[in-house]
């Protein structure tokens, strides 16, 4: 039974992280599809507001695709983990969750800036 479990478990991980990289490419491509006509501009104050745009929409992506991998890390440790498996997984989420932290601050300050295009919160 505990074989069957891994075996599910470990499946739904493989899913969440495909989703993961499926939430950062099209972050990405999106990002990539902003920044387009701001490469194309002379005009600077136009170009850096739509450069503002592309990183913040690719930053909130990355985040979700940073949550959906903890999420996979958390689901391949659940059924049985040894000290080993606890370890990387701590460590694995500590990075994350400092990725995290600094890519959401980041985006409350860009946001709050003025011309962001986003409202103060």
């Amino acid at each position: 039974m505990e074989e069957l479990f891994r075996e599910v478990s470990s499946a739904i991980a493989l899913a969440l992280e495909g989703l993961s990289v499926l939430m950062i490419v099209i972050g990405a491509v999106e990002a990539l599809w902003r920044v387009l006509p701001a490469l194309a501009r002379l005009h600077a104050t136009t170009s850096q507001g739509l450069r503002r745009q592309a990183w913040l929409s690719l930053a909130r992506w990355l985040l979700l695709g940073l949550e959906f991998m903890l999420a996979a890390d958390i689901v391949r440790s659940a059924i049985a983990p040894d000290w080993d498996d606890i370890g990387q997984l701590a460590a694995i989420a500590l990075i994350r969750t400092f990725l995290n932290y600094f890519l959401e601050r980041d985006l409350k300050e860009a946001v709050e800036l003025p011309g962001s295009g986003g409202t103060p919160s």
